[in-house]
C-alpha cells in the first residue's frame, strides 16, 4: 500500500505574503504494461495497488472477456531489458483461459475505446452493440431517486486516499435495490478505477453485473458508458454532467444514465423508467 502515495516537498503560498515549506502527500502515478501470453498489449497510467483487476477489467472493456472463467492468471514480472530478474512491479503478464481468443493486433479493435480517436459517433456506438455480450436493456431493475441521491456522499466517505492526496478518481459498484456499497476502488486515472472495479467482479466471476450502479467521481464520458455496458452494469451515475457521445450509447444500448447527482437533484439522460421517483415528483 505503500506506493498508491508518497511524500514531497511543497512550498506553500499565501497572498497575505507568507511562504512556508512543508511536505505534502501526492498520489502515485507509474506505467503499467500489459502482456497477454509474453506478447505486450497496452500500456496505461494508473495509481499503482489492485493491478490484476485493472487488467481484467480493461479485458472486459475489449471485448475478449466476458465470464470470470475467460480470465486463468495474472503475474507481475520484470521489466524491459531485466530479463526478467528485476520486478518492477510495473509489467503484468495475463494468461486467459484455453480457448479464449485473443484481441486482434490490428489497430481496428480499438476505434471504439476513446472519444479521440477520430471515428464518427455512429461507428463507436455501432461497435459497443458489436463486441457487448450483455444486454443491459433487458435488465428489469429498479432504483430509487433517493437511492441514486445518497450515492455521491457513500463514495465519497469512502475515498480513503483521495482524503489524504484530493487527486484521485473513484468508482463504486452499488446494489441497485438496497443502495449498499459493492466494491469501491481509486486512481488517478478514472477510466482504471472503473476497470478495477469491473475486474474485481470477473476476479469473483460475478458478470454480468446485473441489478447494479455503477457511481463515478466525476464526467459520464463515452469510454465509461461503454465499460458500463460492457460488464452487464444498467445505470451508471456522475456527480458531473455526461458526454453528448455518452449519452447518445445509453440511449441506444438501454443503459440509464443519470448526471449532475448533487443534492436532492439528478438529471437523467437515458433510460428514465428505471428511476423510480417520489410520488410527489411524479405527480408534479
Amino acid at each position: 500500500m505503500g506506493r498508491i502515495t508518497t511524500r514531497r516537498p511543497v512550498t506553500r503560498i499565501a497572498l497575505s505574503g507568507t511562504a512556508t515549506r512543508r511536505p505534502d502527500t501526492l498520489a502515485v502515478e507509474e506505467p503499467l504494461e500489459l502482456r497477454l501470453a509474453g506478447e505486450p498489449l497496452a500500456v496505461t497510467m494508473r495509481t499503482p495497488g489492485h493491478d490484476v483487476e485493472l487488467a481484467a477489467g480493461f479485458l472486459v472493456s475489449e471485448g475478449v472477456v466476458r465470464t470470470g472463467s475467460d480470465f486463468r492468471s495474472a503475474i507481475h514480472c520484470g521489466g524491459p531489458g531485466t530479463g526478467g530478474v528485476d520486478n518492477t512491479y510495473n509489467v503484468l503478464d495475463i494468461a486467459l483461459a484455453p480457448g479464449v481468443a485473443p484481441p486482434s493486433t490490428d489497430l481496428a479493435r480499438n476505434f471504439y475505446t476513446t472519444s479521440s480517436c477520430g471515428m464518427c459517433g455512429k461507428a463507436s456506438i455501432e461497435a459497443v452493440a458489436t463486441v457487448s455480450a450483455h444486454d443491459v436493456a433487458a435488465d428489469d431493475v429498479r432504483v430509487t431517486a433517493e437511492t441514486l441521491a445518497a450515492l455521491p456522499d457513500a463514495l465519497r466517505e469512502r475515498q480513503d486516499v483521495f482524503d489524504k492526496t484530493g487527486g484521485l478518481h473513484a468508482a463504486g459498484l452499488f446494489d441497485a435495490e438496497t443502495g449498499e456499497l459493492v466494491v469501491l476502488r481509486e486512481d488517478v486515472g478514472r477510466h482504471n478505477a472503473v476497470d478495477k472495479v469491473v475486474g474485481w467482479a470477473v476476479l469473483n466471476d460475478r458478470l454480468p453485473l446485473r441489478r447494479h450502479v455503477l457511481m463515478v467521481s466525476g464526467r459520464a464520458s463515452f469510454e465509461l458508458a461503454q465499460k458500463a455496458i460492457m460488464a452487464g452494469i444498467p445505470v451508471l451515475a456522475a456527480v458531473s454532467a455526461p458526454s453528448s457521445l455518452a449519452v447518445e450509447l445509453a440511449a441506444e444500448q438501454g443503459l440509464t444514465l443519470v448526471g449532475f447527482l448533487r443534492g436532492e437533484t439528478m438529471n437523467v439522460y437515458a433510460g428514465a423508467e428505471r428511476v423510480v421517483v417520489p410520488a410527489a415528483a411524479a405527480a408534479g
